[in-house]
């Protein structure tokens, strides 16, 4: 792709968010797309808002999971970028026609007390870096079909990490825990919908540790020149399936001792 098709295929994305209208793929527009070339793309998107007034407020990581690489037929996890304008309220409504095809999951976020950055970030940098961790739900949107309706194929990670690794919203629950006070491994979720258990999972099946996925992060941003800058929020990846959320539902996320976070769309 040149990088005009760079610019042309996040300004499609831009305004499928702005109006509610999902592009096609842009793995069957570009069949030699790659991955530079979505994260291109992304960074294209990253440009527009900037210059239209939003600030970065953080970063996701995507794909942590062994049956979601394994869907995609990839060995590693991808990222998006958190924008202010994604921020809700603990328990706050979404409003309706806000997204267009709304799904919720469930993780843990951490929030940095300073940056973190280079190729060979460790461990230890992580939790020294750590102001606090929380739990959290991230509000997922699919700007670009999810499959096909020329061909019938489904979407690709390249299409994914193109829209901003499918990233729309985020929730931050009230509680603050330091993040050497629990084993992050085993804190999970009891995720509801309309008060119905939906999803279960333990923070372990995040890369084997949630850590260990913001040092992945970290890591990879250092390719691109990036860093985890000090106040930004980490999404460190899902350890339930995503949870399809039409007009009226309402999610729960009980995570036991660790805290409870929710969100309902209109």
């Amino acid at each position: 792709m040149t990088p005009q098709d760079h610019e042309q295929a996040a300004a499609d994305l831009l305004q499928a968010e702005r109006s509610g209208q999902q592009i096609g793929l842009l793995s069957e527009r570009f069949p030699e797309m790659g991955m530079d070339d979505a994260y291109a793309i992304q960074n294209a998107i990253h440009r527009a808002k900037l210059a239209a007034g939003r600030h970065v407020i953080g970063w996701k990581i995507g794909l942590t999971s062994k049956a979601m690489q394994y869907a995609l037929n990839i060995d590693i996890p991808d990222s998006g970028i958190l924008f202010d304008d994604m921020a809700f309220d603990d328990g706050a409504t979404v409003p309706q026609g806000r997204f267009i095809q709304p799904r919720v999951e469930a993780e843990i976020a951490f929030v940095v007390k300073s940056a973190i950055g280079g190729a060979d970030v460790t461990r230890q940098q992580v939790l020294a870096a750590t102001d606090y961790v929380c739990p959290a739900l991230e509000i997922l949107d699919t700007r670009i079909q999810r499959v096909s309706n020329r061909t019938g194929k489904t979407r690709t990670v390249h299409d994914t990490i193109s829209d901003n690794a499918a990233n729309a919203g985020i929730v931050l629950g009230p509680q603050r825990h330091a993040v050497d006070a629990v084993d992050l491994r085993w804190v999970g979720a009891l995720t509801f919908r309309n008060d119905e258990i939906e999803e279960t999972g333990l923070g372990a099946g995040v890369l084997n540790d949630p850590v260990e996925s913001v040092v992945w992060l970290a890591r990879r941003m250092a390719q691109y020149g990036q860093r985890i800058e000090p106040g930004h929020i980490i999404l460190s990846g899902s350890f339930i399936r995503p949870i399809e959320c039409p007009p009226g539902t309402r999610i729960h996320a009980d995570y036991g001792p660790f805290g409870a976070v929710r969100i309902n769309f209109e």
